[in-house]
């Protein structure tokens, strides 16, 4: 087991620049996961600490050793990737044991490490199969034995649950959870899809076109995002944006679709007559009783979903300010999380207020955070 210390890491593949200069320090047996969208450059910098891509500038060091210049199987990592890469001729056993066998380990060595890593995988009945004889998740913990029995200082996971169905894959993100807390291995998890981000990690490294846009607790990038991608990612349904200006008062915050929120306190004096992005999430809109609404929601589409209920729709007062509206949430429509026992019809409109102290404020040019109101 290691630390990773990645400083001011920088990929070019001839003029074009795909990761910018990222420095993360992974304490030993943390699990850190790597997620944003496709060509976010989240599985270069996987296969860069992995020895798979060279690295153009800066350093990774693993267990205080640089190791830049070291081939991969120098590194004492293991990788699990996406498709589970098993040689479909062997056994369950012959393709756990295959690493070992090339490092040429002592076959009692082998048989043990391999039958030690099949217990805890639950596979110790399935040695003798082939991989065609296996289900998707049979063959996925056979890919992860493989990297256990060689005892590695560090985990790689590249989208291990990507094949897999909706089901399997929540039930494979807790066992590799357990697994992971019980070798206590450092390990780096790739992943695009956040709630299996938001469930894994002790921290995330939310990526966006080769920058990490921020490293933090699952819990803390939730609560306190520091950009708008961060916060539209990050979040599902994703935040609502919405345009606006502070009110010269500083007392309240004019949205573009016609209402104003007066419910921010004295929190924006310093952003007094600027222009801002409002972020809310779904679940901090709340229904309330006429009269007592910051803005009414012309209801579009409802989704039940038995423990809530999303609806979809258009702030009723939107006029053509909204419509111009561009950047993050410029469509004007927006979602709201209500409980499930909420009886809401399509074509309704709902009285819906903002809940103070939970709302966003972003810089509408940068998407950089201003404050929370």
């Amino acid at each position: 087991m290691a630390d990773i210390a990645i400083r001011n890491v920088v990929k070019r593949y001839g003029d074009n620049q795909v990761i910018h200069g990222i420095s993360i320090d992974i304490e030993d047996g943390e699990l850190i996961v790597i997620v944003g969208p496709s060509g976010c450059g989240k599985s270069t910098l996987l296969r860069m600490v992995a020895g798979l891509e060279v690295i153009t500038e800066g350093e990774i060091a693993i267990g205080g050793r640089v190791v830049n210049q070291l081939e991969p199987k120098d590194r004492n990592i293991a990788m699990v990737f996406q498709n589970y890469a098993l040689y479909p001729h062997m056994s369950v056993f012959d393709n756990m044991a295959y690493g070992l066998k090339i490092a040429r380990r002592p076959k009692q060595e082998i048989r043990e490490r391999v039958e030690r890593a099949a217990r805890m995988l639950e596979l110790i009945d399935l040695l003798e199969r082939r991989p065609r004889q296996l289900s998707g998740g049979q063959r996925q913990r056979v890919a992860m034995g493989r990297a256990i029995v060689r005892d590695p200082d560090v985990f790689l996971f590249d989208e291990p649950l990507s094949n897999l169905d909706a089901k399997l894959r929540v039930q494979m993100r807790l066992e590799i959870k357990q697994l992971q807390r019980s070798l206590g291995t450092t390990s780096l998890y790739v992943t695009h899809d956040q709630v299996e981000a938001m469930t894994l990690a002790d921290r995330l490294v939310v990526m966006n076109q080769g920058v990490a846009e921020q490293i933090d607790t699952p819990l803390k990038i939730y609560e306190h995002p520091a950009t708008t991608f961060v916060a539209g990612f990050i979040g599902s349904p994703s935040m609502n944006f919405l345009p606006g200006e502070v009110e010269a008062d500083g007392r309240g915050i004019a949205l573009a679709q016609g209402p104003r929120l007066r419910s921010a306190g004295q929190a924006l004096g310093q952003h007094a007559g600027r222009s801002v992005t409002l972020g809310v999430r779904p679940e901090h809109l709340a229904l309330v009783a006429e009269g007592e609404e910051d803005f009414h929601l012309q209801v579009g589409v409802v989704e039940t979903l038995g423990a809530d209920v999303l609806v979809h729709g258009h702030i009723v007062e939107a006029g053509a300010a909204a419509q111009r509206a561009s950047g993050e949430g410029g469509s004007g429509i927006i979602a709201v999380r209500l409980p499930g026992d909420a009886q809401v019809k399509e074509g309704e409109r709902l009285p819906l207020k903002a809940a103070s102290g939970l709302l966003h404020l972003f810089d509408p040019e940068s998407g950089r955070r201003l404050v929370e109101v």
